[in-house]
């Protein structure tokens, strides 16, 4: 079930496993927190809870970072419902930031979810300027009778899994290496738009444009995608950039289905990228960006056969 608020008095939960966070991309250390929670929460015969927040504390608390989210509200929603948990939305204002930590404990944990055990990860930190610690919360669990299990951070090839590194990945165009500490493929969704009809009047490889939702796009490039389009995952070729060869100034998502046609303009996709084949780059001539078109076709299927 899902919740995009929670009142007070008697509410939807009798006993609850709780984890709290911002679950920004919902990646492997995320994902070990909430496998806790529902293995714990079936153990104590409870219902397992994420407690989350919307919009992100950072766009609030410090809009001038302009923080770039891994997920839209909808994915982080749909990717935590498919942990097998009960997600709660919490509106975000600088009103809520300032609720003292101790509070936040009383309120919302024992009154409003009636918690029985928290899950957390090993650094979080909650409540008024992040006063709220793992030993806070263990002193009030043992006043207030709930127990606290901290999950150990997740490590990948010797990196730690988190949201700002995955950022970082993705800036630098490393999809399959974002991808590995995501655990699954970074996805995008957006509308097809009308565009320039290049692809299709001029190159003979029509192309759907997209206007994303998401934040965070990978870097300028050419990757091999899955498309999702009515639940099916159709095999495609995206181009993030300016298209240089036509001179234009304005970044696009560009998406060529293979082995497809049809009429996609209003429809909204989501883009997974599977690997990045090559930077973007400003050709001499069409013809000569038509015969790389055509080997970025064929690698592609190479790279998503292979998987």
């Amino acid at each position: 079930m899902i919740y995009h608020s929670l009142p007070p008095g008697p509410g939807p939960f009798r006993r609850t496993v709780v984890t709290v966070g911002n679950f920004d991309g919902v990646h492997l250390g995320h994902r070990s927190i909430l496998a806790r929670v529902v293995h714990r929460a079936r153990e104590l015969d409870c219902q397992p809870v994420a407690l989350t927040f919307d919009p992100h504390p950072a766009k609030v608390l410090k809009p001038e970072s302009n923080l770039r989210l891994l997920t839209t509200p909808a994915q982080k929603i749909a990717l935590l419902s498919a942990a097998g948990v009960n997600v709660v939305v919490l509106p975000f204002t600088r009103e809520f930031a300032a609720i003292p930590a101790r509070d936040f404990v009383r309120d919302y944990f024992v009154e409003r979810l009636k918690v029985r055990e928290v899950v957390i990860g090993h650094d979080y930190r909650f409540g008024y300027k992040r006063q709220g610690t793992i030993e806070l919360l263990q002193q009030m669990g043992q006043t207030l009778g709930f127990t606290v299990q901290v999950v150990w951070a997740v490590e990948v090839e010797d990196a730690v899994v988190s949201s700002s590194l995955i950022r970082a990945m993705l800036q630098l165009g490393k999809v399959r290496e974002a991808n590995r500490l995501l655990g699954r493929a970074y996805g995008v969704t957006g509308r097809v738009v009308t565009g320039k009809g290049r692809g299709a009047k001029i190159l003979g490889v029509p192309t759907a444009n997209l206007v994303s939702d998401n934040d965070l796009l990978p870097s300028c490039g050419i990757y091999a995608v899955w498309v999702i389009r009515d639940g099916l995952r159709l095999p495609g070729v995206a181009n993030i950039g300016t298209c240089p060869t036509f001179d234009n100034q304005e970044l696009t998502l560009e998406v060529h289905l293979l082995d497809f046609t049809g009429d996609l303009y209003g429809e909204v996709l989501e883009v997974e990228f599977a690997a990045r084949l090559r930077d973007e780059q400003r050709f001499s001539s069409i013809d000569e960006l038509a015969a790389q078109i055509r080997a970025d076709m064929a690698e592609a299927r190479q790279v998503l056969a292979a998987g």
